[in-house]
């Protein structure tokens, strides 16, 4: 089985965090077809995700993401592509997360 492990430092806190880590598994059950379970704890998030070949979770802290699947044989020759479309992914809802809110003018 080949694995992909994605970790990710942010600085948004647990409760932005979370609300980030449902958006990716909202994104990635509609995109890839996958089943998610949140499970909510006090000082961390776990989501699990699976679908036919893919089993893992994302774990969702205060100052971190940090993702490990496990994928199946036939999924494996793809690795380097799911990997990259994962930290895309991620990474896209990370950097919408930082930008800042649009100022509004004066009346």
């Amino acid at each position: 089985m080949a694995e992909i492990r994605i970790h990710r430092d942010h600085d948004l806190g647990l409760k932005k965090a979370r609300e980030l880590a449902w958006k990716w598994a909202e994104k990635v059950e509609e995109k890839f077809d996958m089943e998610c379970t949140v499970h909510e704890g006090d000082d961390e998030d776990t989501v699990e995700f699976t679908r036919s070949g893919v089993k893992g979770e994302l774990t969702v802290s205060a100052s971190s993401f940090e993702l490990v699947a496990q994928l199946g044989f036939l999924l494996g020759a793809f690795k380097t592509t799911i990997e990259s479309e994962i930290q895309k992914e991620l990474d896209a809802l990370l950097a919408a997360k930082k930008k800042p809110a649009p100022k509004k003018k004066p009346d």
